[in-house]
């Protein structure tokens, strides 16, 4: 073979060589380009669960419901947030310091205090927590059942016009109501410049709402109202107020002669599995009592008591920082004051997250007649916020 024929043949080979590089470099180019990255699962959140009405085993727990959180909408106030989720005006200010109950701005991160300490009375009839502003209904239980508890926010009586405490009855129930003012009441209007009528008529401006229990109490009643922001303030003339759509179960619910017992407990503690928890609200303003030593009396006798003696209970030891942090900052919220190194930022940050919606099975239609703005809630109220003590 000549040394053309030789240079010819190596070019050939050179160049076959250099296109299969090329080919391959091209395949292996192809082969490594990134796929597009997977379209994120999102977790859609519970819908939450109707806040009023549960069971227990009142031989060993206390303690009802769960603490939840929502994202405010831009459109939410703290007040329609309340009442879609069973709460009163002051559960859901106590529980979100700091949060503007009027504009709370959209993505705020809102506490529903669903979970309740029940008051340190007999689990029979209704029990009122003045503090708490809250009604409890004990139905009567048959043997070997779980007890249950219906629980819903009140409006209860401003200061110079108390709340009475105590033991009294339901002693009539009227559906469609009028309104008789009493003459301390009209004088009171007629002094303001809004003098009332002898009789209300049933409607939709009377006061008492759809539904009356009238109690064994002269001139005072569980009722419904016309003016549903007012639930969770001290607005009324000594009654005790109810959104509209609570005062219709409890109106059916509620038998005639059931006992009614109203207290004012602004500390309770109860417990849940082997956790003791203390709940806190504001001390109402014209509450004298020592609350810090009537605390560390009731902090002794829980833990003697046959509930507190129970499992591993006995070992339960008080976390004082969280104890501390939860009377001085009263949130209305139940804390498990047993569980060492907790504190109330970390014990919110595990509460469960879930839409802000209805809940499932709520009273509340969500029909937003008859909500107020702000500053007719605050004249409504006629006080200034209550100083923490």
């Amino acid at each position: 073979m000549n040394k053309n024929k030789l240079l010819s043949l190596r070019d050939g080979l050179a160049c076959g060589f250099c296109a299969s590089v090329l080919l391959l470099s091209g395949c292996q180019t192809f082969l490594t380009e990134p796929s597009p990255p997977p379209t994120p699962v999102v977790k859609s959140l519970p819908i939450p669960v109707a806040s009023h009405e549960f069971s227990f085993d009142p031989a060993r727990d206390d303690v009802v419901g769960s603490v939840q959180v929502i994202i405010a909408g831009k459109d939410d106030t703290l007040s329609d947030i309340a009442r879609r989720f069973n709460l009163g005006y002051e559960e859901i200010v106590s529980a979100n310091p700091g949060v503007d109950p009027w504009l709370p701005k959209a993505g705020t991160r809102i506490v529903i205090p669903t979970q309740f300490v029940l008051p340190d009375a007999p689990r029979q009839g209704v029990v009122i927590n003045l503090a708490a502003m809250r009604l409890f209904y004990f139905p009567k239980t048959k043997p070997g059942k779980p007890q249950k508890v219906i629980t819903h926010p009140v409006g209860i009586g401003r200061v110079e016009w108390k709340t009475p405490e105590g033991m009294t009855r339901v002693a009539s129930k009227t559906a469609n109501p009028s309104w008789i003012p009493t003459p301390s009441i009209r004088r009171e209007h007629a002094k303001n410049g809004d003098p009332l009528p002898a009789v209300v008529p049933p409607g939709p401006d009377n006061p008492m709402g759809t539904h009356v229990l009238k109690l064994d109490w002269p001139n005072y009643a569980i009722h419904g109202t016309d003016k549903p922001p007012s639930i969770g303030l001290r607005g009324s003339h000594g009654c005790l107020r109810m959104y509209p759509e609570d005062i219709v179960c409890i109106y059916h619910d509620v038998p005639v002669g059931t006992p009614v017992r109203v207290v004012n407990q602004p500390r309770l503690l109860g417990w849940r599995g082997n956790q003791l928890y203390l709940q806190a609200y504001p001390v109402l303003e014209d509450d004298k009592r020592n609350h810090a030593g009537l605390l560390k009396k009731s902090l002794s006798s829980v833990r003697a008591t046959p509930k507190g003696k129970r499992d591993g209970r006995r070992q339960a030891k008080i976390n004082q920082a969280l104890l501390a942090e939860t009377t001085r900052n009263p949130r209305a919220i139940a804390m498990p004051i047993t569980q060492p190194d907790l504190t109330v930022q970390a014990y919110l940050g595990r509460a469960t997250r879930v839409q802000n919606t209805l809940p499932f099975n709520a009273t509340w239609n969500g029909d937003m007649a008859g909500q107020l703005t702000a500053a007719e809630v605050l004249e409504m109220a006629e006080e200034k916020p209550r100083k923490v003590r």
